[in-house]
């Protein structure tokens, strides 16, 4: 059957992926913040929706719709402006954010849609991720195994399982030693706070990158 890829590359693949995914970046600060805020099905509903939003850059780049982004430079500036302005809106809406707004938003069944749409939308659009799957992705295909495209996915597909086994115990570690402290109101407001300033920390984080 042509177009797959060895087991040998695939070896070497699952280890470079686990480097990159044990290494905090803006998606394992996203749920991390999630999960101590709210919880551990907070955090794992994060987790699905950052890694819907890998599967969008997975599918472009085996499209090759990321290269679009990666060659024009007013693109890839705009997607870069849109994600800062996302992340610095959360975060000014997480500091001025009170406490009983928080317990509300915990009781709503919408509030876990939410995350999830929020966890999709800072993945997609970290123009950084777009590159990043560009770059590393095509560096396992072998144009002798046949098109480039299906070995992408099938390289994107196990970056996704690899992810949400990585960022999943992110987000169990992190609810588990934030339970006691989402007790207090004042502590809520501390992990608010906390959270804002993540958010905003990850925007300067994408502004400064390319500045």
């Amino acid at each position: 059957m042509g177009g797959m890829p060895d087991l040998a590359t695939i070896a070497v693949f699952c280890a470079a992926t686990l480097a990159l995914l044990v290494v905090p970046g803006p998606a394992v600060l996203f749920i991390v913040t999630r999960s101590v805020a709210q919880g551990r099905s907070a955090g794992f509903v994060s987790v699905l929706g950052v890694h819907t939003g890998s599967l969008v850059h997975i599918v472009a780049s085996a499209l090759g719709i990321s290269a679009l982004l990666a060659a024009s430079a007013t693109a890839f500036t705009v997607v870069k402006w849109v994600g800062v302005a996302y992340l610095v809106w959360l975060g000014v809406r997480k500091l001025m954010q009170r406490s009983e707004a928080a317990e509300t938003a915990q009781m709503e069944e919408h509030s876990k849609r939410r995350m999830f749409w929020e966890g999709f939308v800072v993945n997609v659009l970290n123009p950084k991720t777009a590159i990043f799957f560009l770059a590393f992705l095509p560096q396992f295909t072998d144009p002798g195994l046949g098109p480039i495209a299906p070995q992408i996915l099938v390289f994107g597909l196990l970056w996704v399982l690899l992810g949400l086994a990585s960022d999943g115990t992110y987000a169990l570690l992190s609810s588990a030693l934030a339970g006691r402290l989402r007790r207090s109101a004042r502590a809520r407001r501390r992990l608010d706070v906390g959270s804002g300033l993540v958010y905003l920390g990850l925007a300067a984080l994408l502004t400064g990158e390319k500045a």
